[in-house]
């Protein structure tokens, strides 16, 4: 395909290929909570939601609230904490996020490292 395009004044001429989307391999099996419905028609499945963990008690964890890196660990197993205490700072698109305990009590699992990355709604702390 043949293009014109006017910058300046001048006008170039350009040409371009465009390209379909790859489609994916037989077989292939998208990571988890990365599955969407491109197209949906009557009687179509609905879409995957993204898999969140299960776990016993909601109130005793804290989740990632977005996916990103995290960049500095304020906590160790065992310390006891309150309300609002910094737990982790994570980074994304070059911005930082304190992430603050939701509750008080004491950290019984910490489930990110720094410089790994972390999903939106992953469990990164749990408390006792």
């Amino acid at each position: 395909m043949k293009l014109k395009i006017t910058v300046d004044g001048r006008v170039y001429e350009a040409e371009v290929e465009v390209f379909e989307p790859e489609q994916p391999h037989p077989g292939y099996v998208p990571p988890a909570g990365q599955t969407r419905v491109l197209a949906a028609g009557p009687g179509a499945a609905p879409p995957v939601q993204s898999s969140r963990a299960p776990v016993a008690d909601e109130s005793k964890v804290c989740r990632s609230p977005f996916a990103g890196v995290v960049s500095r660990v304020s906590v160790q197993v065992g310390q006891s904490i309150q309300v609002n205490d910094v737990l982790m700072v994570l980074e994304a698109m070059k911005m930082e996020t304190v992430i603050t305990a939701p509750t008080a009590g004491k950290v019984a699992k910490i489930n990110a490292d720094v410089g790994g990355a972390v999903q939106q709604g992953q469990v990164l702390v749990e408390l006792e």
